[in-house]
């Protein structure tokens, strides 16, 4: 608090010198009294403050507004805040007295006023629940309230602010505020005499619209009926205000309201109901409805559904008849009213079933424009009702369906909503006896096919009984793979595919039921689960269907197996019963999968590994234990015979469609099974990975040799594995790792970092050796192209540095690995921040820029991180030395240090930045002329964030002259981008005003959210430069600017036409069948009826811009750019000359002709690119007085191959990379001939000629 206390004491201060007076008599009434504090010796806190305040306010007492009383109550405002509760209700009768007298309405000014409002809050906020019983505190509170409803409005609202934060933060341990009473009776005075003062009833309507309180119960009929008798006015504003105060008021409803007196007041509620088509009077009565019936449930829930069927049959017509935002207002107060009002012991009564008619007759063709929103609505319902939906809702779950199954229909995806909900409600076997599949026997005219549902059945089946798939749809999936197989005998492929896809559709709904069933012990029997392992092995397409629905039965069941909440569809007994279950059949599955494991490509393996660990989470320790011994002999095995692959097995082509070495899949099998092992069989993987990682004969068994050590390393503290790995760290692991740093494989390197990482989380005093020693690996891999392996690096820089900053001492003899020194010789290095940062900074004297360009993004990603725990100097040191580094001519080492800077310009505070600004922008100008690897990018960056910290002042003086530009272009550019930016804020505004009801109506229905999270460094390094990148030029292209502004311009008044014709009548339009005429007795003919123009689809579609000749044109930006400023350069010369007509055009022929070239922003020659229509020969249209037909085509020659300007014919169809082209409108580069009966004939046809002397010579030859 005392931090935003001084920081808004220092923006007064700065007033002194202001031209404003009033802001000058602040500045220099605070300048004197901390001038008196520190007379005082007093500490500069808000008490001290607060105290000489009040004293002279309390000598400035009758001297009326205009004195220094105004000024003091506005200094008061702002230290108010800070002062402490009981110090404020110790000075209350005092202030009070003082404030009192600045509450003159007719001479006190509006800053006055609201400063003293400011004061009287804060000290009425500081009272406890006693001091509100006093006189003085609830006078103060009725002048609050008097002010709430002046008619200045600055004053108004103020109070009113007050008046709410007061009341919604009630003194503990009350519920209700002490002041609500005087509120209520405030608000019924005040409306009682609406009919004389109606102004007065506005603004106390605003107030309670503004105002979320819990309001007593004794007033709150007294209230509601008082702002019943605002509609009787025929004042629509005032309606609607009052309407939306109604809904504030009901929202804080409780159950010790009246039952009778609140049924009434809802009485009359009801009977207000405006019409449809006036929107906001509309919305505000269907919120005070679904406010006060979801009120009303909680003080008498039989009471309220007994309403509820009349209630939803008075407003389902608003769907039909309301405008657009009256129908998604309407759909979200009938939508929570099922939800909230219809109890859980009457979800099966008869007053169901009128609600469910009058939503059935929502489906008729009167609401076609509100489908969706009928839709929603039976969804909701279906999802309330759950399984007493079945069988009230079977006639509206056929309706939809029917209307779903119709080809022309436009909602399907709201419909196949409907159908979800019921499989969630009613189950997949009551909604299949609704719905039957029709799938197996032979079809009769009367059944309709529905295969259409299986793959909406699939995500929506959860808690299914698993009978229901065993006995009913793995025989109907038997069946129709059955016919496939038929059909392939007899040679019909189209029809046998159908068939398979239909049982492989069948098999997808097994996840559904594997999804918790209830009836596992009874349902999950040994001859099904053979079935399932037979599947696994002999049918490959039915693999993932099966693995994932294992999956998800073993995952569901060992989480409730470990849920205490008791909230799962299972309790944890039956759930460790079903665990129990479903464990006896584990070896016998991994099994299976470890034989489909071994067989299946690399690429084909993710689903079963997932299946596997599923496997191993239930599975008895033994079981594990015994079956890692077996793959281990295996991998020996595996090992005495194995040869590295050779170079043509290790392409991508012959990895997809071939299994890996057995050695290299049995070591997969045992890193999967490494969470679950003991310490023996942890220490049979030690010693195999040990083996495998000092290897160099085959990188990838070396790859998995350290994946196996980081798996272990990994495992939770007091883990067997983690035990083991710290047993075994400093005698194995460390050496080993050590000595192979210059054998590892590229493709090992990411495991081996990874391995790294872990280990320098927990090493011991005498281990810290390993950081050094490892420490250039590190760096370096903060290089490497994967970026997998960068972020690893990056990690185990960071372990690194933490590890070290926890202090200890560095064995210095064992870095160096020097047998023969003795440690008693060797100095002991202490371990610190900044001797991790010497470590990592004398890479910089390495040979190869490689090195030293990673060794500076390592000291960047370490200084981000632990910049608060090294002294000032020594990161300036640091500066100092990295920004020699900026002006090399290497460029990874520039970008690198460019990288460096970014970060000391956020990081370093300003006191410490601005003496070195000028070292760093002088450095940083080399590259500010220099595209490549976006060096000029990068350099304003910077600037841009120097002048974020330090203003644009501090970096001009800095500025050298020959930059100047650079700064006044990044003004330009800054301006240019807050412009943009607010112009889409209020663009988003209004589009989010615009369709604000339905974002609601979404926002009901939606159960999550996602956010994503970025990662600071990569923010602070990266983070605004592609604000920078899409205008990197420094001059915009004023055509190109121009060019866009009129397409914007176009584009809105396109939009606007759009938006004013959104208010005509629509139409409804017919869709013809092409089987026949549409036939408009059947009940299914409204689905051929459309609310859009069909036509209109067609004149939309995307037209890709053509050549005269037909051919598609895409257009380069930068050269379109570059002859729009030629013409642009023309046009502005022509005006220049006074309009001459007539002369050479020397500079357009310099950029438009044959030998044409221009320069790009980086200083390249491009070369215009030719197309036809372009040719220097073109002729232009001709003007007033000339000859017409010198624009006509020039024809074409008698003499054969030229026209009459000697160029060969056809060459305007010559293509790049072709012989030739068709183009509309001209003549055919190929002759084409005529399939008539004539020309079919033998002999007929020739390419050479048919002329009798042409027959001869070939008949001779």
């Amino acid at each position: 608090m005392e931090a935003e206390l001084e920081q808004q004491l220092s923006k007064i201060r700065v007033q002194a010198t202001s031209k404003a007076l009033h802001q000058q008599q602040h500045a220099a009434m605070l300048l004197a009294v901390e001038e008196t504090i520190k007379e005082q010796s007093a500490p500069a806190e808000p008490a001290s403050y607060f105290a000489a305040l009040l004293t002279l306010l309390e000598q400035q007492a009758g001297t009326g507004p205009n004195g220094l009383s105004g000024t003091v109550i506005y200094l008061l405002s702002i230290v108010l805040p800070g002062v402490s509760h009981l110090m404020l209700r110790a000075k209350f009768s005092t202030m009070m007295a003082v404030l009192s007298q600045s509450l003159d309405l007719g001479s006190a000014d509006v800053a006055l006023l609201r400063s003293v409002i400011s004061c009287l809050e804060t000290v009425l906020a500081a009272q406890d629940a006693g001091s509100w019983g006093l006189p003085i505190s609830q006078g103060t509170f009725r002048s609050l309230l008097a002010l709430s409803t002046d008619s200045k409005p600055k004053i108004r609202k103020r109070a009113q602010e007050a008046v709410s934060a007061l009341l919604s933060h009630p003194p503990p341990p009350a519920v209700v505020h002490p002041a609500a009473q005087i509120t209520a009776r405030f608000v019924v005075d005040t409306l009682s005499a609406a009919k004389s003062d109606a102004q007065s009833a506005l603004h106390i309507l605003q107030l309670l619209k503004t105002t979320d309180i819990i309001w007593p119960s004794d007033e709150f009929g007294s209230l509601c009926e008082a702002l019943m008798q605002l509609p009787k006015l025929n004042m629509p504003f005032v309606t609607t205000l009052s309407f939306q105060a109604i809904e504030s008021v009901f929202s804080s409803a409780t159950e010790s309201l009246d039952e009778d007196q609140f049924r009434d007041l809802l009485i009359d509620i009801v009977d207000l109901k405006p019409n449809a088509n006036d929107p906001l009077a509309s919305e505000a009565w269907l919120k005070i409805i679904q406010k006060g019936y979801t009120a009303y449930a909680r003080i008498s829930p039989d009471a309220c559904f007994q309403s509820l069927p009349d209630l939803i049959d008075l407003i389902i017509p608003d769907i039909e008849l309301g405008k657009p935002s009256t129908r998604e207002a309407a759909t979200q107060c009938i939508w929570a009213t099922i939800r909230e009002c219809i109890p859980d012991d009457m979800l099966g009564s008869a007053g169901i079933g009128q609600i469910i008619k009058t939503l059935a007759s929502g489906l008729s063709y009167r609401y076609r424009e509100s489908w969706a929103l009928v839709f929603l609505l039976i969804a909701a319902l279906f999802q309330r009702l759950s399984k007493f939906a079945h069988p009230s809702m079977d006639g509206i779950l056929t309706e939809v369906a029917n209307m779903r199954m119709e080809s022309e229909f436009e909602l399907k995806n709201e419909a196949d909503a409907v159908l979800g909900a019921a499989v969630r409600a009613i189950g997949p076997q009551a909604f299949l006896e609704v719905l039957p599949l029709n799938l197996s026997g032979e079809p009769r005219k009367d059944q309709v096919g529905r295969a259409w549902l299986l793959p909406l059945m699939k995500s929506h089946i959860r808690n299914a009984p698993l009978k229901l798939f065993v006995d009913t749809m793995l025989p109907l999936a038997d069946s129709l793979s059955a016919q496939g197989k038929q059909f392939v005998s007899k040679g019909r492929d189209i029809e046998a595919k159908v068939f398979s896809a239909l049982s492989q559709q069948v098999w997808a709904l097994l996840g559904g039921f594997f999804n918790v069933p209830a009836d596992i012990l009874q349902s999950f029997t040994p001859s099904f689960a053979q079935r399932l392992a037979t599947e696994l092995l002999e049918s490959p397409d039915l693999r993932p269907t099966i693995c994932c629905a294992l999956q998800t039965l073993l995952v569901a069941v060992h989480t409730l197996a470990n849920d205490d909440s008791g909230l799962g569809p299972l309790t944890k007994q039956q759930a460790i019963a079903a665990q129990t279950h479903l464990a006896q059949f584990a070896p016998d599955y991994l099994a299976q999968l470890f034989n489909v494991f071994a067989q299946s490509p690399g690429a084909n393996r993710g689903y079963m590994v997932n299946t596997i660990t599923a496997f191993l989470a239930v599975i008895m320790s033994e079981d594990i234990n015994a079956t890692f011994a077996r793959v281990c002999t295996m991998l020996d095995e595996a090992l005495k015979t194995h040869k590295p692959p050779a170079a043509a097995e290790m392409t991508e082509r012959y990895l997809e469609a071939h299994a890996p070495p057995n050695a290299h899949t049995m070591m997969d099998l045992a890193i999967i099974m490494t969470p679950y092992l003991d310490t023996e069989h942890s220490l049979m993987l030690v010693r195999a990975a040990h083996m495998l990682a000092k290897q160099n004969d085959d990188q990838i068994l070396q790859k998995k040799g350290y994946k196996a050590f980081s798996r272990l390393a990994e495992q939770p503290a007091g883990s067997a594995a983690h035990q083991l790995i710290g047993s075994t760290m400093g005698a194995q692991l460390i050496p080993m790792l050590i000595e192979s740093a210059e054998s590892v494989a590229i493709s090992s390197r990411r495991e081996r970092l990874s391995l790294i990482a872990l280990l320098s989380r927990n090493l011991a005093d005498d281990q810290l050796h390993f950081i050094p020693a490892m420490l250039s690996e590190v760096i370096l891999g903060t290089k490497e192209a994967n970026e997998r392996a960068r972020s690893v690096a990056f990690d185990a820089l960071l372990t690194m540095g933490k590890r070290m900053s926890q202090g200890g001492a560095i064995n210095m003899a064992a870095v160096t690995g020097d047998v023969s020194i003795d440690d008693s010789d060797m100095p002991q290095q202490l371990a610190n921040t900044e001797e991790f940062f010497k470590m990592i900074a004398a890479g910089l004297a390495a040979q190869t820029p490689h090195m030293i360009s990673a060794t500076i993004a390592a000291i960047s990603r370490a200084l981000f991180e632990f910049h608060s725990l090294l002294s000032v100097d020594f990161v300036v040191e640091l500066l100092s030395t990295v920004l020699m580094f900026v002006v090399n001519n290497n460029r990874e080492i520039a970008k690198s240090s460019l990288g460096f800077v970014k970060i000391i310009a956020v990081i370093l505070p300003k006191e410490v930045l601005e003496p070195h600004l000028g070292e760093i922008v002088t450095s940083i100008l080399k590259w500010s002329h220099e595209f490549k690897n976006k060096m000029r990018l990068k350099c304003r960056h910077i600037l841009d964030r120097l002048i974020r910290r330090l203003g644009l002042d501090a970096v001009e003086k800095v500025m050298p002259e020959e930059h100047m530009k650079l700064l006044a272009n990044m003004r330009k550019r800054q301006q240019r981008s807050k412009r943009g930016k607010e112009a889409t804020a209020v663009g988003g505004q209004q589009q989010r005003a615009e369709s604000g009801a339905t974002a609601q109506v979404e926002a009901a229905a939606s159960t999550s959210a996602k956010k994503t999270f970025g990662n600071a460094y990569e923010d602070v390094l990266y983070g605004s430069e592609s604000e920078l990148e899409d205008s990197d030029d420094e001059e915009p292209n004023t055509a190109t600017k121009g060019a866009a502004k009129g397409r914007g311009a176009k584009t809105d008044r396109k939009s606007g036409n759009a938006q004013g014709s959104s208010a005509k009548v629509s139409g409804a339009w017919i869709k013809e069948d092409a089987e026949g005429p549409l036939d408009f007795l059947d009940r299914s003919a409204f689905t051929h009826f459309s609310t859009t123009n069909p036509s209109t689809k067609e004149r939309r579609a995307p037209v890709a811009p053509k050549m005269k000749g037909g051919k598609f044109v895409f257009e380069d930006p930068e050269e379109e750019a570059h002859k729009a400023a030629a013409a642009a350069a023309m046009a502005a010369a022509a005006a220049q000359a006074g309009g001459e007509a007539g002369g050479e055009d020397y500079y357009l022929q310099s950029l438009t002709s044959k030998d044409a070239f221009y320069h790009t922003p980086g200083q390249k020659v491009k070369f215009p690119k030719r197309k036809a229509g372009d040719d220097d020969d073109d002729v232009e249209m001709a003007s007033d007085g000339e000859d017409i037909q010198a624009a006509q085509p020039k024809p074409v020659s008698a003499k054969r191959g030229k026209d009459n300007s000697g160029n060969a014919v056809g060459r305007e169809f010559r293509a790049k990379k072709a012989q030739g082209d068709v183009k509309r409108g001209n003549i055919d580069p190929f002759a084409y001939i005529p399939l008539n009966p004539k020309s079919m004939k033998k002999g007929a046809i020739s390419v050479k000629g048919n002329s009798k002397k042409e027959k001869r010579a070939r008949n001779k030859k």
